[in-house]
């Protein structure tokens, strides 16, 4: 989800990443800021959680540990109570 920039909403580059991690590309709704500071923090909790907790001296070390990240965020984190996973049905190599 992002913001209803001309950036994201036009930009053939964006649409076509979109695409190529199987995502669906969802917009902000205009004039509701609740709905954009809900995608503001999604953004800032990776940046504080992972990239900016602990110093990388490269992009490579930094990409090297995004599967660690990931992995706990989705399993072990608790988001309002329970991790995603637990919220989610079929996810990969768990089809039911």
């Amino acid at each position: 989800m992002t913001d209803d920039a001309l950036a994201y909403r036009r930009s053939h580059a964006f649409r076509a990443a979109v695409a190529e991690i199987g995502a669906h590309q969802r917009f902000t709704r205009a004039y509701r800021p609740q709905t954009n500071g809900k995608a503001e923090r999604f953004n800032r909790t990776p940046a504080e959680e992972r990239t900016y907790a602990q110093p990388f001296t490269n992009s490579h070390q930094r990409t090297a540990a995004l599967p660690n990240f990931l992995h706990h965020y989705n399993h072990h984190r608790a988001h309002t109570g329970q991790p995603p996973n637990t919220r989610v049905n079929n996810l990969p190599r768990h089809y039911s």
